[in-house]
């Protein structure tokens, strides 16, 4: 490996490692919900609100975070937001009402989607056009080991100290990554103080990037297929725990294999990118993951699938999500360079304002 290779190495994964926070904040406390509402005196469906919270303040917080990275610079909002996650990570371990767990979450994923949002942005700034959906799938295989990892580690921290240290363990991560940020990473696009913060100025800027006719298309295509996995991490636990009656750390195991799933696609991706346009992976993906949706949601209406037959459909839906992820985001932020914060974080609150209109639904 020569020394640009690896200087770039390095530099996605301190990306990645951004990006990861907050599927690392989701994943590791899955294991504890039992345990939480047990300790909290509520029920399950009241904790699983702590997750819809996080979900929400994601969304959010992105368009919050896409003008102030594109007026002050990357790293400076990054910072901020970064330290955010620390405190109120802190205020999580040790809320003791399900109430205060939500509020604290919350805050949390405020501060959390600042690592997502300047983690894109980032790529944008430090790749050449032609090179972003090949980084993009570097960061998205990073991300992919945080659901392999953070189950079974948040499981085993439950089992041996209580879901308390599960946040402490978030907090020290992220000060690992916050250090490594200040040392690190390059600083990205200047600060542009022509940029206006004023609510007019950036609603209007935000309007003229979702009124890029690419950005529109493949935005909405990457939203609408990141959906379904959300819904099935925030009901994975209750499925698997309380109907098919695994334990904690057999479900991290379980949600593990099935994070595998995005490892392999995502490395493929890498590959297929060398012959293939980002356009034609995505619509051969889409048109074979719907049609596994189709037979995962007949099979489960029927009640056609045991343990093992359920976990082998999830495997090859979710494989689909490598492939859609990093081509559909490159294609989104190619037409912007001064305005990427803008569309990293209008791009992202869609993603995961529709991942949460699918919990709803």
């Amino acid at each position: 490996m020569t020394n640009k290779k690896r200087y770039y190495f390095f530099i996605i994964l301190i990306l990645g490692s951004l990006a990861t926070i907050s599927p690392f904040s989701i994943d590791m406390y899955l294991p504890g919900f039992p345990a939480i509402a047990k300790d909290l005196n509520t029920t399950i469906d009241r904790v699983q609100l702590s997750l819809t919270a996080y979900l929400i303040g994601i969304a959010l917080g992105q368009l919050v975070y896409g003008p102030l990275l594109d007026r002050f610079g990357r790293k400076t909002p990054l910072y901020m937001g970064l330290l955010i996650y620390i405190l109120a990570s802190v205020g999580c371990a040790f809320t003791e009402s399900v109430n205060s767990l939500i509020a604290m979450r919350f805050l949390q994923a405020i501060g959390g989607c600042a690592g997502i949002v300047a983690a894109q942005a980032l790529v944008r700034d430090l790749f050449p056009v032609t090179k972003t959906a090949q980084a993009l799938s570097l960061i998205i295989l990073v991300i992919a080991v945080s659901p392999m990892i953070a189950p079974t580690v948040g499981a085993y921290t439950t089992a041996l100290f209580g879901w308390h240290a599960i946040f402490i363990v978030l907090a020290a991560i992220t000060l690992l990554i916050l250090i490594s940020v200040y040392f690190f990473l390059p600083a990205g696009m200047e600060a542009d103080a022509s940029l206006s913060l004023r609510p007019r100025a950036v609603l209007s800027n935000y309007y003229l990037v979702a009124s890029n006719p690419q950005f529109f298309i493949y935005t909405l295509a990457g939203g609408l297929a990141t959906a379904a996995p959300f819904a099935y991490i925030a009901g994975s636990a209750d499925v698997f725990m309380n109907i098919y009656g695994v334990s904690e750390t057999q479900y991290g195991w379980i949600f593990a294999i099935l994070a595998s799933a995005m490892i392999g696609s995502t490395q493929l991706n890498h590959i297929l990118l060398k012959k293939y346009k980002s356009e034609d992976i995505i619509k051969v993906t889409l048109f074979y993951q719907s049609v596994v949706g189709i037979v995962l949601v007949t099979g489960t209406y029927f009640g056609w699938f045991s343990l093992t037959g359920l976990i082998g459909l999830l495997f090859v839906f979710l494989t689909g999500q490598g492939l859609l992820g990093p081509n559909t985001a490159a294609l989104s932020l190619a037409p912007f360079s001064k305005k990427a914060g803008s569309a990293s974080a209008l791009m992202g609150s869609w993603r995961l304002g529709a991942g949460e209109l699918y919990l709803r639904s």
